[in-house]
């Protein structure tokens, strides 16, 4: 479908997820899957980065998080779709919005018609401001003395000739932040490895142990990742994260949740790989670092959160702790072959201590917001 062939009225509606993904019931979801898988590629270049349909199926069961998914149909054909999610116990005024649209269906209105459906939910639900997030690989950069659009919070930019760019500006959005994207091949190279791991001997002459874990945290170490977890939902207010400092000023990480996060993970199947360190002077955790594997594919993992304390930084614990990660994967879960990641620019420690482990940037993404009022 090209654009000159594109035609006639688009539709927007609502999905209503199904029960299961059997049955006529499954078929709206599914394209829609089919939608965003085809985006993924044509931006990405494969699909490592495409919810399965079970893992999109899932998401409407989130009990922190309500999702919604718009759907724009052209003679009845599913070309675009806008995921709507809403927090449901923090940062309660604050709706994500993720827009896809088929290649072949862009320059066509659908992007728009679908933006300001997905608006006009959210602000139905009394919620204040939407984020937006659009992706650049590499390729599409240009270099930093292009024209080019400075974030408000870091050192990010985006150039302003992109199609998306353009896009978030004339639908009224401000670029917040910008993080970059990166991919690393796994298991880690052996030589790499070794040389990594003799740069790290001794864990710091003694004064720091290691400790792994998957899927569940041990008791004893409960309270330290709830501390750690805080700690970097502070740091990344600091850095500018809207969605850590413009929400209600609830500090949800208890124990209880964490232990309720676990549970909802391994009922969807997934497992979570941790490295934490500890100071043995204190006994207690200072930092940790963990990876996501998903329920329905073993060979895409994520990395996610990382912190290490700051009166605990410059002495390479970050590294060592995601060397060790990477290490129980290989052991964990063998077939896995790329881990992703995302970083804000401005930490540029983490970015090196990515790069010294293999990460190679793929792009960056950037965060946009957008103020609602209260009318319609």
């Amino acid at each position: 479908m090209s654009g000159r062939d594109f035609v006639k009225t688009i539709q927007i509606e609502q999905l209503r997820p199904p029960d299961s993904l059997e049955g006529p019931e499954a078929q709206d979801l599914l394209a829609s899957v089919a939608v965003s898988r085809q985006v993924r590629i044509h931006t990405w270049g494969n699909d490592d980065l495409a919810y399965t349909a079970d893992e999109m199926l899932q998401t409407f069961s989130d009990p922190y998080e309500w999702y919604v998914v718009l759907l724009a149909r052209v003679d009845g054909v599913i070309v675009g779709r806008a995921g709507i999610a809403l927090p449901l116990t923090d940062n309660t005024d604050l709706a994500h919005v993720t827009l896809d649209v088929l290649p072949s269906a862009q320059n066509n209105g659908v992007g728009r018609e679908l933006l300001a459906a997905a608006e006009q939910f959210v602000r139905g639900e009394n919620r204040r401001k939407v984020m937006v997030e659009t992706n650049h690989p590499a390729s599409t950069l240009g270099q930093r003395d292009d024209e080019s659009l400075t974030a408000a919070d870091g050192l990010g930019y985006l150039p302003l000739s992109s199609r998306e760019v353009i896009f978030a500006r004339s639908a009224g959005y401000d670029l917040q932040q910008v993080g970059q994207f990166s991919a690393c091949h796994v298991p880690l190279d052996p030589a790499v490895a070794a040389r990594l791991k003799a740069g790290l001997s001794g864990l710091q002459g003694g004064d720091y142990a290691l400790h792994q874990w998957v899927d569940q945290c041990p008791d004893r170490w409960a309270e330290c990742i709830v501390a750690l977890e805080a700690a970097m939902a502070a740091d990344a207010a600091a850095d500018g994260d809207d969605a850590a400092h413009d929400g209600d000023g609830q500090d949800l990480w208890t124990v209880d949740r964490l232990r309720e996060t676990e549970a909802l993970a391994q009922a969807r199947g997934r497992h979570t790989l941790v490295t934490a360190v500890e100071e043995l002077a204190i006994g207690k955790l200072v930092g940790f670092t963990s990876i996501s594997v998903l329920g329905h594919r073993d060979d895409v993992v994520f990395q996610d959160d990382t912190i290490v304390l700051p009166e605990h930084r410059g002495k390479n614990l970050g590294m060592l702790i995601k060397v060790g990660n990477l290490e129980l994967l290989a052991e964990r879960f063998p077939l896995a072959r790329s881990v992703y990641t995302w970083n804000v620019v401005e930490r540029d420690y983490m970015i090196e201590v990515n790069r010294k482990l293999g990460f190679a940037p793929a792009g960056v993404t950037g965060q946009w917001k957008k103020p609602l009022g209260t009318g319609t």
